[in-house]
């Protein structure tokens, strides 16, 4: 349950802001039918994030547990300063996929903008950390949907309320506790 919570609330967090969820207001500006929108964001993040999960579990399965737990404790830390960077998004990504419809403009466009994405990596570094990367893509899709579709459906109206930075701040400040907890095995004391 703690892997699904987390990875919920991490990427919840880490998405305001980023360039997926700008992303999504574009889209929804441009098209005006929130439905595949939403649609086509559930299913790149679920091939997105399915494919960072198993990378995850590959590199559980490929390090030993000290080297691990030092590469994820890094990675985290690491997570937490990225998070507190500004995106912004790249036009060729809001305008690749603009030829296959509405559901095909929005799974290839989010799709491309993920891929290296701090939700991405975060979903690697959360997948091999918690060992159950099912549970993980579950919760980092889930953080992505109520980060994004919110972003569909209301569009800057509910941007401009949101004090970005603090938001930021906050995801930045879970993903360095959970690495520096992760480096110094404070996560095993609960």
């Amino acid at each position: 349950m703690e892997a699904f919570l987390v990875s919920t609330g991490v990427v919840a967090l880490a998405e305001i802001g980023d360039k997926t969820q700008l992303l999504a207001f574009l889209l929804a500006a441009r098209f005006k039918k929130p439905a595949p929108i939403v649609a086509g964001i559930l299913v790149a993040t679920l091939i997105n994030h399915g494919l960072a999960g198993a990378l995850g579990a590959w590199i559980t399965r490929l390090l030993g547990p000290d080297t691990l737990r030092i590469v994820l404790g890094i990675s985290f830390v690491a997570m937490a300063i990225w998070t507190l960077v500004p995106d912004k998004i790249e036009e060729e990504e809001s305008m690749l996929g603009q030829r296959l419809g509405i559901f095909g403009a929005t799974l290839v466009t989010f799709f491309l903008a993920e891929m290296g994405d701090k939700t991405q990596i975060a979903t690697i570094a959360m997948a091999a950390r918690y060992g159950d990367p099912l549970i993980v893509v579950a919760g980092t899709t889930l953080g992505m949907l109520i980060a994004d579709v919110p972003a569909v459906f209301v569009g800057d109206r509910f941007a401009a309320r949101i004090p970005i930075r603090l938001v930021h701040f906050i995801a930045a400040a879970i993903f360095a506790v959970i690495g520096l907890m992760t480096l110094f095995r404070m996560d095993q004391l609960f």
